[in-house]
C-alpha cells in the first residue's frame, strides 16, 4: 500500500482551509497533513487541539520541521505573493486557492514573477470537479450531443462560473464580447457563511447577468448573491449542442436515426433503504451507463469536499511528475473575464476582451 501524500497547509484557521483538513481526516490512506502555519498562537493551539496537527507561526518555522510533497496556500489574494514567492525559490509545488490575485495587474505579476520562472503552481478551482459537472462533462466528451454551442451557469460567481461556462464550451484563452446588466429588487433573507438565518427579514437583492459571446460559441451567466446557499432561489446549468441538450438533470438527444432520447442524470447512492453498505455517493447513471463514479467512495463527503478531493489528488499527480489540471493561466483568465463582467455591469457597455500575458502563444 502507496504512503499517503503529504502537505502543509498555510492559512488553516480560514474558512476554506477547513474543508482540506476534513477531507485529509476523511481520507487517511490517501493524505497526511504535515503541518499548518497559523500566525495567531492562540488560533494555532485551538487548531491543534481540534485536528492533532502541528502549527507554526511561519512558512520558515514549518519547512524547518516538516517535509511536505506540497503546500495549499489557502489566505486571501493580496496576502498570497509572499508566500508563493519563498516556495518557488524551494522549488516546492503550490495549490493555490482562487482567484489567484485581486485585480489584473495582481495577475499580471504572478505571471512575470511566477510562471515565467517555472514555479510549479496549479490553482484549487473545484467547481467542474463536482460529481454532477464530472457527470455532464462526460456525456459532452461522448460527443452525443454533437458540437456544444451554448451553456447558461447560473451556480457561483464570476470566476467560478466562468471556469464551468469555458468547460462546457470548450473555450481556451479566445476572446470574448460581454454584455451585462443587473436587476435589483429584494428577497427574504436565507443562510450565507456565517450559517442559517436567525429572522424573517427582506435584505436587497442583486441579480447579475451577462451574455458571453465567443463568436460560435454563447455563455450565459446569473448569479444572485448568496443564490448557491438558498433555500428560495436554485441553481442551475443547461447545455446545448447541435444534436440534444442538458438541462439541468434532464437529457434530450436526438440520435441520426432521429431516434428520440429522453434520459436523466440520476444519483446512485449507497446505504438507502435496507443497503448496509455505508452512506456515500456512487456515482452518476444517464440512461444506462456510469457517466460519473465517486473515486473516493466509500468517504462520507459531500460535493464540494469531492471536487476539492479531486483537486488535491491531482495536485498530488502532479508534484510527482504529472500533468498541470488548472493552472495558473486558466485561472487568471477567468479571473479576468469575471472582472470584465463587472466592468460590464457597472458601465452598462459591450466589453471586448483582450490576450493577456498569460495567453499561451501560438
Amino acid at each position: 500500500m502507496m504512503k499517503p501524500v503529504k502537505f502543509s497547509l498555510i492559512g488553516g484557521a480560514g474558512f476554506r482551509a477547513q474543508y482540506f483538513l476534513r477531507i485529509a481526516q476523511a481520507l487517511p490512506e490517501r493524505f497526511e497533513i504535515s503541518g499548518m502555519v497559523v500566525r495567531s498562537e492562540d488560533k494555532g493551539k485551538e487548531m491543534e487541539a481540534k485536528w492533532g496537527t502541528a502549527t507554526y507561526r511561519s512558512l520558515e518555522q514549518l519547512l524547518e520541521n516538516e517535509h511536505p510533497d506540497f503546500v495549499v496556500v489557502s489566505v486571501s489574494p493580496s496576502q498570497s505573493l509572499d508566500y508563493l514567492l519563498a516556495l518557488a525559490e524551494r522549488g516546492i509545488p503550490v495549490l493555490l486557492e482562487t482567484p489567484p490575485a485581486p485585480d489584473l495587474s495582481g495577475l499580471q505579476l504572478l505571471y512575470e514573477r511566477l510562471t515565467l520562472t517555472g514555479a510549479r503552481i496549479q490553482v484549487a478551482e473545484q467547481y467542474h470537479f463536482h460529481p454532477v459537472q464530472q457527470a455532464r462533462l462526460e456525456l459532452i466528451r461522448t460527443g452525443q450531443l454533437g458540437k456544444i454551442t451554448e451553456t447558461t451557469v447560473s451556480i457561483s460567481q464570476t470566476y467560478h462560473a466562468v471556469s464551468l461556462i469555458r468547460k462546457m464550451l470548450g473555450v481556451n484563452f479566445e476572446d470574448v464580447r460581454i454584455r451585462a446588466m443587473r436587476f435589483e429588487s429584494s428577497w427574504v433573507q436565507g443562510p450565507n457563511r456565517s450559517g442559517p438565518p436567525t429572522e424573517d427579514k427582506l435584505i436587497p437583492l442583486q441579480r447579475d447577468l451577462a451574455w458571453l459571446d465567443f463568436g460560435d460559441r454563447l455563455g450565459i451567466y446569473d448569479f444572485t448573491k448568496d443564490q448557491h446557499r438558498s433555500w428560495t432561489r436554485s441553481n442551475h446549468l443547461s447545455v446545448r449542442g447541435q444534436r440534444g441538450e442538458i438541462f439541468d438533470n434532464r437529457v434530450l438527444i436526438q440520435q441520426e436515426s432521429c431516434t428520440e432520447l429522453r434520459m436523466e442524470l440520476k444519483r446512485m447512492n449507497r446505504g438507502e433503504l435496507e443497503n448496509a453498505e455505508g452512506y456515500y455517493l456512487k456515482g452518476i447513471l444517464c440512461g444506462d451507463k456510469w457517466v460519473y463514479e465517486n473515486p473516493f467512495a466509500p468517504a462520507r463527503l459531500y460535493d464540494d469536499e469531492i471536487a476539492i478531493a479531486a483537486c488535491l489528488q491531482k495536485m498530488a499527480e502532479y508534484a510527482f511528475g504529472g500533468p498541470s489540471f488548472y493552472s495558473l493561466e486558466e485561472a487568471s483568465q477567468d479571473h479576468y473575464l469575471g472582472m470584465m463582467i463587472e466592468k460590464a455591469i457597472s458601465t452598462g457597455e459591450t466589453i471586448t476582451t483582450e490576450p493577456q500575458c498569460w495567453v499561451p502563444k501560438s
